[in-house]
C-alpha cells in the first residue's frame, strides 16, 4: 500500500479501502481479512468523530501521519480499528466495519466462535477486530512498514458494487454519506439507525 493513496481526506479514501487486505500477525498465527464496507470520520470537521474537540490523548493517533492504526474500545466492550489518512497534524480516519477473511479462518473462528458463520467472521467493527486479533495494544502501528499488523492493496473493487450511505449506530451527523460498501457482499453489515440520532446538515 502506497502512502500516497491515503494522504486524503477520509471519505474519498474509505471507497478506495474496499477490496484491500488488512493482516494481523500474532503469536497464535495469521488473519487476513479483505474489507469490505468501511466508514470516514473527518476529525474537527466531524460532529461524529473521535477528533471533534480537539487532540487528546485518545485520539492523538487520528492526527496523523497517515498509514497508521487508530484502536478505540467500543462502549467499554469491543475494539475498532481505523486506518489513518490525510495530512499529518489534521485529524482523519477511516473506520473498518466489515470484511471477508481470505487467511487463518480457522484461527478467526476460534477466536469468534466455532458456530459462527463465515461470512459473520468479521462482520461489524468490534468482530473484525476480534476475527484479526488486533486490540488497544496495536494503536499506533504502522501499517505501511510494519511487521505486526499491516495494510496491502488486495483486488479493486468494481466501480459498480460500490454503494454509498449514511453511518451505522452514530447519534451525530448519522446522516452523512460517508459509509461506503459491496453490494450483495454477505459480509457487510446491517445498517442500524441510532435511536438517539437527529436530522443534521453535513456532507
Amino acid at each position: 500500500m502506497n502512502v500516497d493513496l491515503l494522504a486524503h481526506p477520509a471519505e474519498e479514501v474509505a471507497p478506495k479501502l474496499l477490496g484491500s487486505v488488512l493482516t494481523c500477525k500474532t503469536p497464535e498465527g495469521t488473519v487476513s481479512i479483505a474489507i469490505t464496507e468501511t466508514e470516514a470520520y473527518s476529525g474537527t470537521a466531524d460532529p461524529a468523530s473521535h477528533a471533534y474537540r480537539g487532540r487528546t490523548p485518545r485520539n492523538a493517533v487520528m492526527f496523523g501521519p497517515a498509514g497508521h492504526l487508530y484502536v478505540y474500545r467500543s462502549h467499554g466492550l469491543h475494539w475498532c480499528a481505523n486506518v489513518v489518512t490525510g495530512t499529518d497534524g489534521i485529524a482523519s480516519a477511516v473506520l473498518i466495519r466489515a470484511g471477508r477473511v481470505i487467511e487463518g479462518e480457522d484461527l478467526a473462528r476460534k477466536r469468534r466462535g466455532e458456530k459462527v458463520e463465515s461470512p459473520r467472521l468479521a462482520r461489524g467493527p468490534g468482530n473484525f477486530c476480534q476475527a484479526l486479533g488486533i486490540t488497544g495494544e496495536h494503536n499506533g502501528a504502522d501499517l505501511l512498514t510494519g511487521t505486526s499488523v499491516m495494510l496491502s492493496e488486495g483486488e479493486s473493487a468494481p466501480a459498480a458494487l460500490i454503494q454509498v450511505g449514511p453511518r451505522v449506530g452514530v447519534s451525530k451527523a448519522h446522516d452523512w454519506q460517508h459509509r461506503f460498501y459491496l453490494a450483495g457482499d454477505p459480509t457487510v453489515s446491517a445498517y442500524r439507525l441510532s435511536p438517539r440520532a437527529k436530522p443534521s446538515a453535513g456532507a
